[in-house]
């Protein structure tokens, strides 16, 4: 680390200054620690949906890269489309004006598992005779407890 030269001129003491040649790293981790914590504090949030309790299942993650398109059906029977809630006449309109005219777009139902089946396969039939042919229901995992049973 550079210091000052002390150097004697005339009677007295003469600092004379050398640049530092140190970079200053301090500011820079401060900075990336704070995005660090907001980056962990607003992951979770980036779930998309509405709150639904899914029914467990030992089925197989799916692996897709495309972006699906999510509609869930809450206990209280309302629908959204990812987390806009729309009436089910509109459902299929809705559907064709995002996807275009894309019929192979992959469409996730998501169904509490409070609501009656009836009414998860009703959406899943209103979808599927609009053309859509990629339709699959979404189930949570079970966790490790239950899974040994």
């Amino acid at each position: 680390m550079a210091g000052p030269l002390v150097s004697r001129a005339r009677g007295g003491l003469r600092r004379r200054y050398t640049p530092l040649s140190d970079i200053n790293v301090t500011p820079f981790v401060d900075v990336m620690l704070v995005l660090l914590i907001v980056f962990m504090i607003s992951a979770p949030l980036l779930t998309v949906g509405v709150p639904v309790d899914l029914p467990k299942t030992e089925a197989a993650q799916l692996t897709d890269e495309a972006e699906p398109l999510v509609i869930s059906v809450r206990a209280d029977g309302g629908i959204y489309v990812e987390e806009t809630k729309i009436p089910m006449a509109e459902l299929v309109p809705k559907l064709v004006a995002i996807t275009g005219v894309k019929p192979d777009t992959r469409i996730f139902v998501r169904g509490d598992k409070a609501i009656a089946y009836g009414v998860v396969m009703t959406v899943m039939g209103k979808i599927s005779a609009a053309g859509f042919s990629r339709v699959a229901l979404l189930a949570e995992l079970p966790d490790e407890a239950t899974r040994r049973r």
